[in-house]
């Protein structure tokens, strides 16, 4: 009688019930949680379904000899090791890809032969993370206030867990894949395994920019401060991103015409700091408005004055915002986002810098600039998909103005009964819908009225805008500027991370 470990070597093809065959390869253990995994493949019905399943057997017995057996006998932290060698990144990149190796894939991976992993194995390891980043395994630990020799108190606490975000997952994902990719091409494996396993699909994006009120005191606040209410000043009208904003120089710009040139990147690396392309390596040339014309113009004018009265002169390459007089270092781009958000908070809202970026594309689609433009301004490559991607909400309400704007300029048609010509009759035009039919405008209007006729009372939480959206049979962008219209007439309250509430005194 053939044993199971007979059967197991060389697999099992299983009939299904619909007749179709399922192919078995028994693959080995699972070193994570210890478990033993097989792959398979189901062959479909027909006539030669039998020697179909016996080819897919006999690929499938080759491909896992092939991770069993494989050209060298390097662990996966050595893998990591020559990879990082070779590997021609970014300095923050690399930083990045250094610590995720030492924190998540090390321990759990580090030690395994090469012939170890498969697609199983990485699935088991992606779980692992999205359910807690300290590893923990379900086991009973505490969280100590320190990792140096102490005495427990009040701030040891028992665990819980903290999962990995998914990004984080799939940065992991794209490290291991590189890595094999290279491992296959050096001869050291002949698949590459991370192929096989599947990374954690990302969130859809949520862009949450301030409302037009909201922006206005922020940079009110900021105008506090020169230097600080042009930087906030620029990131609002040229979605610029924060390190490109500190590589500003004034001989980038040309106030004359009216254009600033971004050409480069300020980013911190070992605690220095250095100029690098842009994200997208691209080069882009912005044209400004007449307000922001005039007010880098004045503050041009103020910066030479600083720089004088510390007898310095601010040369043509100086940095635009700098803590130097003369311009001679950038900002720090941590620096700025730190400063940014406690300048909310202190307004009573949790926001970041790079909400800004957001009111800018948010602001130039709505006002009916078209998406390849609005990703030139932004840096965005592919064309425009990356725009179109992230602000598909204001993308959809910008079509349906624009779709009422084009029914407004067509030619009219003949109206009433048949002609004798034979000409089809038509019914009516319906009047054209007042704006405050707009999906958004509707329902802010349906919430009004719960508030004036007490349905909802002060300090009642308002429906989240899933809840609106589902409702109503809108975007969630969609739903989010109806709350956003009630925040800006004082008759809710919000802030990131909390639900609305029907703001005092709001039903007068």
């Amino acid at each position: 009688m053939e044993t199971r470990e007979a059967r197991r070597s060389r697999g099992e093809i299983e009939t299904l019930p619909s007749g179709a065959l399922r192919v078995r390869v028994y693959g080995g253990s699972d070193p994570i949680t210890g478990k033993s995994y097989r792959r398979s493949e189901v062959v479909p019905a027909g006539p030669g379904a039998r020697k179909e399943a016996e080819r897919v057997r006999t690929r499938l017995l080759s491909e896992v000899d092939q991770g069993r057996n494989p050209r060298t006998s390097a662990t996966v932290g050595q893998l990591l090791d020559r990879y990082m060698e070779l590997l021609t990144v970014e300095p923050t990149t690399r930083r990045a890809y250094e610590n995720m190796i030492r924190i998540h894939i090390r321990p759990l991976l580090g030690a395994l032969r090469l012939d170890r992993i498969g697609g199983e194995v990485l699935d088991s390891f992606y779980a692992q993370l999205l359910t807690c980043r300290t590893h923990c395994r379900g086991q009973p630990l505490t969280d100590h206030r320190t990792d140096a020799q102490h005495e427990c108190d009040h701030r040891c606490v028992p665990h819980a867990c903290r999962p990995l975000s998914a990004a984080s997952v799939r940065h992991a994902h794209v490290l291991l894949n590189g890595a094999f990719g290279r491992a296959v091409r050096w001869g050291w494996l002949g698949v590459n395994p991370v192929q096989q396993a599947q990374a954690p699909a990302l969130r859809a994006p949520d862009p949450q920019p301030p409302s037009p009120t909201q922006a206005a005191r922020i940079a009110l606040d900021a105008w506090k401060d020169p230097e600080w209410g042009m930087f906030v000043w620029l990131a609002m009208t040229t979605g610029a991103r924060r390190g490109e904003l500190c590589a500003l120089r004034w001989c980038r710009m040309d106030l004359s015409a009216g254009v600033i040139d971004i050409r480069g990147s300020i980013i911190q690396s070992g605690g220095e700091l250095r100029e690098k392309d842009t994200k997208t390596h691209q080069r882009r040339r912005l044209i400004l408005d007449a307000q922001t014309i005039a007010l880098l113009a004045a503050y041009q004018h103020h910066t030479q004055q600083a720089a004088a009265g510390a007898g310095l002169e601010l040369g043509d390459d100086a940095f635009v915002f700098s803590r130097a007089p003369d311009g001679s270092t950038p900002l720090k781009p941590d620096s700025v986002t730190q400063r940014y958000s406690r300048m909310c908070r202190r307004l009573g809202w949790t926001m970041h810098l790079h909400q800004l970026r957001h009111y800018s594309a948010t602001e130039l689609i709505a006002s009916g600039v078209d998406i390849r433009t609005v990703a030139g301004r932004l840096g965005h490559g592919g064309g425009g998909t990356t725009t179109l991607r992230v602000y598909t909400a204001w993308v959809a309400e910008a079509d349906q103005r624009a779709s009422k704007s084009l029914a407004g300029r067509m030619p009219e048609l003949p109206v009433g009964p048949t002609s004798a010509a034979g000409v089809l009759a038509l019914p009516a035009a319906p009047e054209p819908a007042d704006d405050e039919a707009s999906p958004y405008r509707a329902i802010a209007a349906d919430l009004r009225a719960a508030i004036r006729c007490g349905a909802l009372r002060p300090g009642d939480v308002l429906p989240t805008v899933k809840e609106l959206a589902a409702r109503y049979g809108v975007a969630v962008g969609t739903a989010h500027r109806a709350v956003a219209q009630l925040t800006e007439a004082d008759q809710a309250t919000a802030s990131r991370g909390k639900r609305a509430v029907v703001a005092e005194q709001s039903a007068t």
